[in-house]
């Protein structure tokens, strides 16, 4: 493990190899070049937390008790992360993301800045939820709402809410938002008629 900045970490917690915490944001990159961590953001790793082989936790990120992480996971700064969530393998958590309690974020699932999680959401696995509509660096956080559900290979689209315990469909793109309790799959993403 590599510490850079304050960093705190909680009892119990196992961090595998080449775990670094506390990395310098992308508007602190130059103190890699040899200049003082001090002034870096800190970092705090809960209790009875895992953070596996390869991980990497930037500076100024919030990791709640009991969460464990896959391999080569990253997650970026000022991001926060509550206690029980499991975030899978190769997943990518970008700047200034709130990820809720006992979420589930199976492998390879990307969070584009700013994302906002509820607690016990589900993330199948290479979900994308992105945040610029455009590519014209107009971004536009999305939000998923607490026990919503979202299959396998589905992308949001910028600035959509998916509602408190909504269904989205695995391969589903999803362009609107969707209300609570309602499925919807298919590309670009429809409600399911009633009892599928």
């Amino acid at each position: 493990m590599r510490k850079m900045g304050p960093v705190e970490i909680g009892k119990g917690a196992v961090i595998g190899e080449d775990v670094i915490i506390g990395y310098p944001g992308k508007k602190r990159a130059r103190l890699l070049d040899g200049g003082d961590m001090s002034i870096l953001r800190a970092t705090m790793i809960g209790c009875n937390v895992l953070l596996r082989d390869g991980t990497v936790i930037y500076e100024g990120v919030m990791i709640g008790d009991g969460v464990q992480t896959g391999h080569h996971v990253l997650i970026r700064e000022n991001s926060m992360v509550g206690k029980g969530t499991v975030v899978g393998s190769g997943t990518i958590i970008e700047d200034n993301c709130t990820v809720g309690k006992d979420v589930s974020i199976q492998s390879g699932v990307y969070l584009s800045s700013g994302t906002t999680v509820g607690n016990s959401v589900f993330l199948g696995p290479m979900v994308c939820i992105i945040n610029d509509r455009n590519m014209d660096s107009v971004l536009e956080p999305s939000v998923i709402e607490k026990g919503a559900r979202i299959g396998a290979h589905s992308t949001i689209m910028a600035g959509v809410t998916v509602g408190e315990g909504a269904v989205v469909g695995a391969g589903s793109v999803v362009t609107r938002d969707v209300p609570p309790m309602k499925k919807v799959y298919g590309v670009p993403a429809k409600e399911a008629p009633d009892g599928v």
